[in-house]
């Protein structure tokens, strides 16, 4: 059967907004580095030397400070410009192993490569090498590569790949006789399968199925009478049975969030309501790019959940466009009017935020017969001209307020934060 050919591969690099770190700092090399969440709060990548001190994902900074000095862990703020131009440039080495639409960008760090038209005139194994070559001698970045007969198997494929050193990066289960991988999901848990989440282990573990193994030998359809088919087809797809599609677009976004935590405490109301106004229009911005409108927007603000000291806060209100837009001034004189409702006097607000929901494509939006379609087109030009200001200037040339103003109280805390290389003010300097 023609399903039962496909070959799949999937390119991870590891460790890599702090792999891209080291391209510019080497001194960083072999030692102990983790990057940091916004506001340089909870820990978002970890070298192999932070993840062998027992430093784990998504741990806040203040919970290891005794292990950063007493190991010299060497701690940085995100740098995300560096790492999405690093992405970007990654994407396109990529590009040149396969066509266009073979290719599907997955995350930041990781892509699907479709290599069914060529698996019958390379030897894969061979060609995953050349590729990890090539990402490392071009961008220095470390990576690895799964191959499989569906995506979930080329993303177990990956796993095994960085979890054993034998390897060399690059696991091709297409080749590997099925008795040595039968030994290799044995000592896999099952929760480390792609798609299989925290709740499904701990069912799947009271079943009794505990690794890869005993899950590939369940029945398919006892999978789909405890679980769902989305489950079943997991399973099927460990099989070698292609059941989810690559696509090649990513689908639309249901809603559009904007929001950070603040530096230091706020109890200001005018700070709040600059901080929303600059959410505001960092959420228009990527509503326009998907040339969506939304329909509704939602504010919100919290104080710290973690301050035992004070009563947690935490408010929020949603509010129905009359007509959907994608204009930041009129959504941000929503918002901050919002914020009226939502302030709460003696209150240390820690974050807030802005959701863009009822989104829909601007293309396909039909106006009513009273639409004023004059100030519609007044409104679009407006914002095309801010796009085009934004593109060849810098966000923070204008902007609506003070929200770009510098050293706003809000503003959260980067002082970890290293140089954008790919920028002309801050080209990495050699002495």
């Amino acid at each position: 059967m023609e399903s039962q050919n496909k070959i799949f591969a999937l390119v991870d690099m590891n460790n890599f907004y702090v792999s891209c770190e080291r391209v510019f700092k080497p001194s960083l090399n072999k030692k102990s580095t983790i990057i940091l969440s916004n506001n340089d709060g909870c820990t978002v990548s970890r070298s192999q030397e932070a993840k062998d001190l027992g430093i784990q994902m998504g741990v806040p900074l203040f919970q290891i400070k005794d292990i950063v000095e007493r190991h010299n862990v060497q701690v940085l703020s995100s740098n995300y410009a560096l790492y999405a131009e690093m992405s970007r440039r990654a994407m396109k080495i990529l590009g040149e192993f396969v066509s266009p639409h073979e290719i599907y960008e997955y995350s930041i760090d990781e892509s699907f490569l479709d290599l069914t038209a060529y698996a019958a005139n390379i030897d894969l194994t061979e060609y995953g090498h050349t590729i990890l070559a090539r990402l490392l001698k071009c961008l220095s970045l470390p990576a690895c590569i799964g191959f499989g007969r569906s995506l979930t198997e080329a993303k177990l494929a990956n796993h095994i790949a960085k979890k054993n050193k034998q390897f060399n990066g690059v696991c091709n289960l297409t080749a590997i006789d099925y008795c040595w991988t039968e030994s290799m999901y044995q000592n896999i848990e099952v929760g480390d399968v792609w798609g299989i989440g925290r709740q499904h282990t701990k069912k799947l573990n009271s079943m009794g199925i505990m690794t890869v193994l005993d899950f590939i030998n369940a029945s398919p359809q006892m999978i789909k009478d405890q679980f769902s088919i989305v489950m079943q087809r997991t399973l099927l797809e460990l099989h070698g049975v292609p059941c989810i599609e690559m696509e090649n677009a990513p689908q639309a976004k249901k809603q559009i969030i904007a929001s950070r935590s603040f530096g230091q405490k706020v109890y200001c109301k005018d700070d709040l309501k600059e901080a929303i106004t600059l959410y505001v229009q960092d959420a228009v911005r990527r509503l326009r790019s998907e040339k969506q409108l939304s329909g509704c927007i939602i504010v919100f603000v919290q104080s710290n959940p973690f301050d035992s000291s004070q009563p947690f806060y935490k408010k929020s209100e949603s509010f129905a466009l009359p007509e959907p837009s994608d204009n930041s001034l009129v959504l941000s004189k929503i918002a901050t009017a919002m914020i009226d409702g939502l302030y709460k006097e003696d209150v240390a607000f820690k974050k807030c935020g802005v959701i863009l929901t009822c989104l829909e494509s601007k293309e396909h939006h039909i106006y009513d017969m009273f639409t004023d379609m004059a100030h519609v087109e007044l409104s679009d030009r407006l914002m095309d001209s801010l796009d085009d200001i934004h593109k060849k200037f810098g966000k923070q040339k204008i902007a609506i307020g003070a929200s770009m103003m510098p050293n706003r109280a809000w503003n959260m805390s980067r002082n970890r934060l290293s140089q954008n290389y790919f920028k002309w003010d801050q080209l990495l300097t050699i002495k």
